[in-house]
């Protein structure tokens, strides 16, 4: 046998398979989704006991979606040059402080400002996650198994979120929306705290603050932008005006790259068609299913009057899927490698929702029910093989880095399909046809994204 060298420990038997890991890491990332969604649900009733404003309510609802894409590339810097197991345990720990001071809001501005706070130790958490699960299962088949169950908490906390929200709200009242947190955050922290071997500090890696300043400027203008679109119409002023700000910041910090000493993304992995390609991907999964989740919740509840817990068991095959193609694409892809895998799920889930369009403007819910399962599927099954490739194709110095990546760009895929699909809705000349023709423009999504991994997924993604 082959000793191992001084730079290379030798695996310790049992350790990279054991699920301790997974289990903490997925848990943070269950809650950071999870909060997107189950809040929807419950802002009428928290608007009406705090007494906010409708401009009280958005920010309760955006301001921690805004806070959260904002500082993922922030997260991911501090992970590389601080260790990214001691990054992940401080998010979690500030996420599940900031969800108990959420519960406990005695007015709106309180429980806005909580919320803020809670996006920014989300964004601490979700670069790290990533990071953590590359250094816990180094063995490219493992590491899938584990990237595709870390990618399927996404789609089920959002997928649940309406349904949780709904049942609490219902039950036990709003507060417990946010007191659900603490509970999973302690476990996480224990668990990741006991199971997760520390992540090595790089003091070498400067923070270069102009560029995260710039970055956080960006992804904030641009998802708040998108957000507002879906409100007030692609031409209001405002909007006009956040897209502006926002290609101008992205203008400066690609200026600013090039001349730092220590960019937060280097050259070569800008230039890298493996990671921009596969986040291009990411993107475009994003905007089509999270697009799909939210055209199809409001029409679920507006056209056929369903409440929102009934609307939650509407989407549930869509949810469903998402576990079952992550499990089955971490198995096949030591077989397959991930360009297949990538490719027929884009093409899986395109096709689902080129489906929904064709099945006419009030179909009946049987004959949603394939069209929902194939996006689910088709995201989920993708997911493992596009993250495998972004992280792949990363340094080991710049783990977190390219995940914040990777995730940011996935967050403004998501921004962006929910802001098309409000427009679409609130423009179409009816309902149905509105919904209709966001799920057109989903499934030429997930096609491109399909021909898109044909160029830049590699047929096998290399160990780290």
């Amino acid at each position: 046998m082959k000793p191992a060298s001084p730079s290379e420990p030798a695996p310790e038997p049992g350790r990279r398979r054991s699920s301790a890991p997974l289990i903490a890491v997925c848990a943070g990332y269950f809650m950071v989704i999870l909060d997107v969604t189950i809040i929807n649900v419950a802002v009428p009733v928290v608007g009406r006991d705090l007494s906010a404003s409708l401009t009280g309510i958005q920010w309760i609802t955006d301001g921690y979606t805004l806070v959260l894409a904002g500082f993922l590339m922030t997260g991911g810097a501090l992970g590389d040059r601080l260790g990214n197991r001691r990054v992940f345990c401080w998010g979690v720990v500030v996420f599940t402080l900031s969800s108990a001071a959420c519960a406990s809001a005695p007015t709106a501005p309180f429980l806005v400002a909580a919320r803020l706070v809670e996006g920014l130790g989300a964004a601490l958490i979700v670069p790290g996650s990533l990071a953590l699960l590359q250094q816990a299962y180094p063995a490219p088949a493992t590491r899938s198994w584990a990237f595709g169950l870390w990618g399927s908490m996404a789609g089920i906390a959002a997928s649940a979120g309406p349904l949780l929200g709904g049942l609490l709200v219902s039950t036990v009242g709003w507060r417990w929306v946010f007191l659900i947190n603490l509970p999973v955050g302690v476990v996480c922290l224990v668990l990741t705290l006991r199971h997760v071997t520390p992540s090595p500090r790089r003091a070498d890696r400067a923070l270069d603050l102009p560029a995260q300043c710039l970055a956080v400027a960006t992804v904030a203008l641009l998802t708040g932008a998108l957000n507002e679109a879906g409100r007030r119409g692609w031409s209001d002023p405002l909007v006009l005006a956040g897209l502006g700000l926002a290609l101008g910041s992205a203008g400066a910090f690609v200026v600013r790259e090039r001349l730092a000493r220590s960019p937060a993304l280097t050259p070569g992995m800008m230039r890298s068609r493996a990671l921009s390609g596969a986040a291009a991907i990411g993107l475009l999964f994003n905007f089509g299913f999270y697009g799909m989740l939210f055209t199809a919740s409001l029409w679920f509840q507006h056209r056929r009057g369903l409440s929102a817990l009934a609307t939650g068991v509407a989407l549930f095959p869509a949810v469903a899927m998402t576990m079952f193609a992550s499990v089955l694409s971490g198995r096949l892809s030591r077989r397959t490698g991930d360009r297949p895998l990538v490719v027929s799920g884009m093409v899986l889930a395109g096709l689902g929702l080129a489906g929904w369009a064709a099945a006419g403007a009030d179909p009946a819910y049987w004959l949603l029910v394939a069209p929902m399962m194939a996006a689910g599927f088709g995201t989920s099954f993708a997911l493992t093989g596009s993250t495998a490739t972004v992280m792949g194709a990363a340094p080991a110095a710049y783990a977190g880095a390219a995940s914040a990546f990777f995730n940011t760009s996935r967050q403004i895929g998501s921004a962006a399909g929910v802001a098309l699909g409000g427009s679409l809705l609130a423009t179409g000349a009816t309902y149905g046809a509105g919904l209709r023709t966001s799920m057109a423009v989903g499934a030429v999504a997930y096609l491109t994204a399909a021909a898109l991994a044909w160029w830049c997924v590699p047929a096998r993604t290399r160990a780290p």
